[in-house]
């Protein structure tokens, strides 16, 4: 954790002192390392007792038969016995087979009574002479008992060893408790909180929206004049990657405050009580620190709706929860603190935390649109060396949909490509390269394909083209390659939309269908059979034919019904179908009769189109083969020499 200078850095001595050697003399490591000698040794000192010392086994092992010839013989001086045990000495050495079958003498031996006694023993002692001591059995075996139980407190003190190492070390339990009980929130102070609204491109509307918040935390008794009372909480709503958590930042370096940063699965733990004891702790330091901002990333881990889809072990998890909503109704908004959160998944949220007074003001932190696509481009490309070729403009426009976190990594992409070839500037080549890197996938040269397969790619690709050139409505292509790409993709058409769409029209919804099919369409016309490589076209043409049908109301027969069962994530694009799909069977029937006659009509469409252009399709398809690659500059040609032809 990141603290104030002027602060207490108990964190950051604690981390130097468990970076020190354990072996070194006075430091706190061999307080660590002495625990476990304390638990190792006494093991090791009982078990050479009783390796040695009484009770212990004393010369080698032998038969009691063996016992009985030597001190029926006299050769026994003399013994003691301790339970069943039995060790003695003998007048004169005698020889005994080792394990390996040599022949050992020896003076001093061990045996044992047989289970079922002796009763001559005793009165053959006497006659021999042999002078005899006993032992209570007792006496030797307390070690025993001392080392079966031993094992298990060696365990136990491991345990707590390595359980004081995760929690900071050193102290003792009452401290490491207090410890698990802290926020453990990053805290960025003013003069490391470098970020502000000029390194977030691309999001004039949000930025607008929080221009407020900026206000009030630099001139909070402006608001407090007027009577107006500014948002407790602002809730950053938005597809992953287009920057909340960024934009959270700027707002706190915009305005200058401490910002204090945290996940909503650090609140969670498996005690129950732990989060909230962290959540009292977190708004008592930002208390401590006010004017600053408190940001929660993730808010859906902490604050998912409760009752609903829970499992056992989600107790904690509610009292979390509860406590961050008596907190956020228990701090006076003129104290200057506001709390910040970030979620993709807002329709799980639960509702008593977007109530007014709580999370009132939602934040939508939308995908760029071109002119934004462009921002986030100049300020990624501040950190590489660019040619004088790269055309920003034209690259916004091959980028739709995309959001800061893909541009980003399309820039670093392009910047490594340049790298391996070799060149000092990255230029225009590389960044198209690096576009159909994310869009397709890696090219795969070295997967072989035979001759008769890439004819049918050739063909399939140019069936795709001429069906998108020839119909209005549809993205200009923009290339199209037979290199294999990334899993499954044998080839592609590309094509870029000259301006972001937000509305599409019937007719453009069907051009769109027809151009998936063209590439089947081509195969049926020029082979006279298909093959699977439409797998991916016919899944998108099914999925553009069922949203018309069910969502946009686009079925002649069925109406202006919206008829969707699923009900997804609009940002994470996750759809959950319900049990029941809420109409009757007939209308099901109805639903894939009209999937089924949009998907017949386009391909009809597409069959009769290159039926006409057949001479371009073949033209095309031959260059294809020969280059691998051809640009929207060369298809326009073959369209023009085919049309004069």
């Amino acid at each position: 954790m990141k603290r104030n200078p002027d602060q207490d850095r108990p964190d950051q001595d604690q981390e130097n002192l468990s970076q020190r050697s354990p072996f070194q003399p006075g430091q706190a490591g061999c307080g660590r390392w002495g625990l476990l000698w304390l638990l190792v040794l006494p093991m090791i000192a009982f078990w050479l007792w009783g390796a040695l010392g009484p009770g212990g086994q004393q010369g080698p092992m032998v038969e009691y038969s063996t016992f009985r010839a030597q001190l029926e013989a006299g050769n026994v001086s003399n013994v003691l016995v301790s339970g069943d045990q039995i060790q003695g000495t003998l007048r004169e050495p005698a020889t005994i087979e080792n394990e390996a079958g040599a022949e050992v003498e020896y003076t001093e031996f061990t045996t044992y009574l047989p289970s079922f006694g002796d009763e001559q023993l005793l009165s053959l002692l006497q006659e021999q002479g042999v002078a005899l001591e006993t032992r209570p059995e007792s006496s030797g075996s307390w070690w025993l008992i001392a080392l079966n139980f031993l094992p298990f407190l060696l365990l136990i003190g491991l345990g707590l060893y390595f359980f004081r190492q995760r929690r900071g070390g050193g102290g003792g339990g009452i401290s490491n408790i207090m410890n698990m009980r802290r926020s453990g929130a990053q805290l960025y102070e003013r003069s490391k909180q470098r970020t502000t609204f000029k390194d977030v491109a691309g999001l004039r509307g949000a930025k607008a929206e929080l221009e407020g918040i900026v206000r009030f935390l630099q001139e909070p008794e402006y608001f407090q004049r007027q009577g107006g009372k500014v948002p407790k909480g602002v809730l950053l709503v938005g597809p992953p990657g287009t920057g909340k958590t960024l934009l959270a930042k700027a707002v706190a370096g915009e305005s200058g405050v401490p910002f204090f940063s945290m996940s909503g699965s650090d609140f969670v733990e498996m005690f129950v009580g732990l989060g909230a004891a962290r959540v009292r702790d977190l708004f008592t330091q930002a208390k401590g620190k006010a004017p600053c901002i408190i940001f929660i990333d993730e808010l859906d881990a902490l604050g998912k709706a409760r009752g609903v889809g829970m499992t056992g072990g989600h107790e904690e998890r509610e009292q979390t929860l509860n406590q961050l909503l008596v907190e956020m109704d228990g701090f006076d908004p003129k104290v200057g603190v506001i709390l910040m959160a970030a979620t993709n998944r807002p329709e799980i949220l639960d509702p008593a935390l977007l109530r007014p007074g709580r999370f009132d003001r939602h934040v939508l932190v939308d995908r760029p649109d071109r002119t934004g696509r462009v921002e986030i481009l100049r300020v990624h490309l501040r950190g590489i060396k660019a040619g004088d070729d790269v055309d920003v403009e034209r690259l916004a426009a091959m980028t739709p949909g995309m959001v800061g976190a893909d541009l980003a990594n399309l820039v670093n992409e392009a910047a490594l490509l340049a790298v391996r070839r070799g060149r000092k500037l990255v230029g225009m080549s590389e960044f198209e390269e690096a576009v159909e890197r994310i869009v397709a996938g890696l090219e795969k040269k070295n997967r072989l394909i035979n001759a008769r397969e890439r004819e049918i790619v050739a063909h399939h690709e140019m069936g795709h083209a001429i069906v998108a050139l020839s119909l209005p409505g549809t993205d200009p292509v923009h290339k199209i390659s037979i290199i294999p790409r990334g899993v499954a993709a044998l080839g592609y058409t590309m094509q870029v939309p000259t301006q972001d769409r937000f509305l599409l029209s019937r007719t453009e919804l069907l051009n769109r269908v027809a151009s998936l099919l063209g590439g089947r369409a081509a195969e049926e016309i020029v082979f006279g059979d298909v093959s699977t490589g439409a797998h991916n076209d016919l899944s998108r043409a099914t999925d553009i034919a069922r949203s018309m049908v069910t969502e946009y109301g686009m079925s002649e027969k069925l109406g202006q019904i919206y008829l969707s069962s699923d009900k997804g994530n609009r940002f994470l694009g996750s759809g959950t179908p319900d049990s029941a799909s809420g109409y009757s069977e007939e209308t099901a029937r109805a639903i894939d009769a009209e999937i089924r006659h949009i998907i017949h009509t386009q391909y009809e469409t597409a069959l009769d189109i290159l039926k006409g252009k057949m001479d371009v399709l073949r033209k095309g398809a031959l260059v294809l083969l020969e280059k691998e690659k051809i640009d929207r500059e060369e298809i326009e040609v073959i369209f023009r020499a085919a049309q004069a032809a």
